[in-house]
């Protein structure tokens, strides 16, 4: 799947975000090592700390449905402003993606291209708890 076909999917995420509060929508799309694409959007709360975030719904959906291993990511906002994944994002990331996994930001005319590591360089890992 190339990118513009991710950057769709995590685009049509949008028209499912839940955001009475902020009125920012997030879609996300995660592509799995084998191919299958799960997309998720922001769900907000009154409570905002028990919002959910898109990538974190993406990330649930394709645990769910049995995958681990993630190729790529796309973010994307109805600004459209490249918006990168928070770092609470960029932790759950961390648990199931490398360092060098690319994470695409839609800027609406182009991609702000990153790698999770670039993103959240020394994460906590199963190897750092054991220190």
């Amino acid at each position: 799947m190339d990118d513009s076909e991710l950057l769709a999917r995590a685009r049509d995420a949008l028209d499912d975000a839940y955001v009475p509060y902020s009125e920012y929508e997030v879609g996300a799309a995660i592509l799995t090592e084998s191919g299958e694409v799960f997309a998720g959007c922001n769900i907000e709360n009154a409570n905002y700390s028990n919002s959910l975030h898109a990538e974190e719904v993406a990330v649930g959906r394709a645990i769910k449905a049995g995958h681990r291993d993630f190729e790529r990511i796309v973010v994307t906002s109805g600004e459209r402003d490249g918006v990168t994944p928070c770092g609470m994002c960029r932790q759950t990331l961390a648990e199931f993606c490398d360092d060098d996994t690319p994470v695409l930001c839609d800027t609406g005319d182009g991609f702000d291209r990153y790698t999770l590591g670039e993103l959240i360089p020394n994460t906590i890992s199963p190897e750092t708890l054991g220190k």
